[in-house]
């Protein structure tokens, strides 16, 4: 549970070797939500959480935090994936919505501008990219991976590589944690009853790094986990219930 002061808003960020583009996007992030009407009556906070990086990219991340309150920085033992990476800030995140981004620059932060005025009608928000750059073979397993997606879960979303999302809280206390779990948000969020739609958002060329992702750890992975996620969507225990308590003697 988090100690901080309860902020309107979470944003959770993993960072794996992303220590040129940390700067530029933590002075985006803070820019962005600074100037956020909800910020004037409540906080937000910017949870960065340092995958195992070993390009410097953690210690970077505590002089911000230094210079700046509204920025947490979790330090994971070693490189655990961006699944573990997104339910360690999760877990600490303090936020009555929680949002999500990559640490790449291939978002811009002012694009929550278009996910926010949705989660009135929807408990989580899934960007759209409208115009990917990415090379042709990212193109090519993304594609290929969201059909097999659609067809086996039914999750009716086109893009749930897009890490730009706004969630519920109550969304992310449901999500049932295991590895890749960031693959199928939509799929299990549908799961439980929570409503979900997609709004296009921007997406831009890395400038700085290199992707950690592939056709062997995007493509197989997730068609791999597929049938697991179907499992569940099978199996799931998802009720409501109220209980009986007889009037007391105030109530007659």
């Amino acid at each position: 549970m988090s100690l901080h002061p309860s902020p309107w808003i979470s944003v959770v960020i993993p960072i794996k070797d992303e220590r040129d583009n940390i700067p530029l996007l933590a002075g985006q992030l803070l820019k962005f939500f600074e100037s956020r009407p909800e910020s004037e009556s409540a906080s937000f906070e910017l949870v960065f959480v340092d995958d195992g990086s070993s390009d410097g990219s953690g210690f970077l991340l505590d002089q911000l935090a230094f210079q700046s309150s509204a920025i947490r920085v979790l330090h994971l033992d070693r490189n655990h994936g961006q699944t573990a990476a997104f339910d360690a800030g999760f877990r600490q995140a303090g936020g009555e919505l929680i949002a999500t981004m990559d640490g790449d620059l291939q978002y811009d932060p002012n694009d929550f501008a278009k996910l926010l005025p949705f989660v009135e009608s929807y408990d989580l928000v899934c960007g759209r990219r409208q115009a990917r750059h990415d090379n042709v073979v990212r193109r090519w397993s993304s594609t290929i991976a969201n059909r097999v997606r659609n067809w086996v879960v039914r999750d009716g979303m086109s893009d749930t590589g897009c890490s730009l999302k706004v969630f519920k809280k109550t969304v992310v206390e449901r999500l049932p944690p295991f590895k890749n779990m960031h693959r199928f948000f939509p799929a299990l969020a549908q799961m439980y009853g929570f409503r979900v739609t997609e709004v296009p958002v921007q997406h831009f060329p890395r400038a700085h790094g290199v992707s950690k992702y592939g056709v062997s750890n995007r493509l197989f992975a997730g068609l791999y986990d597929l049938f697991a996620v179907r499992w569940m969507q099978k199996r799931c225990l998802n009720y409501t219930m109220k209980e009986f308590r007889p009037p007391g003697p105030s109530d007659q």
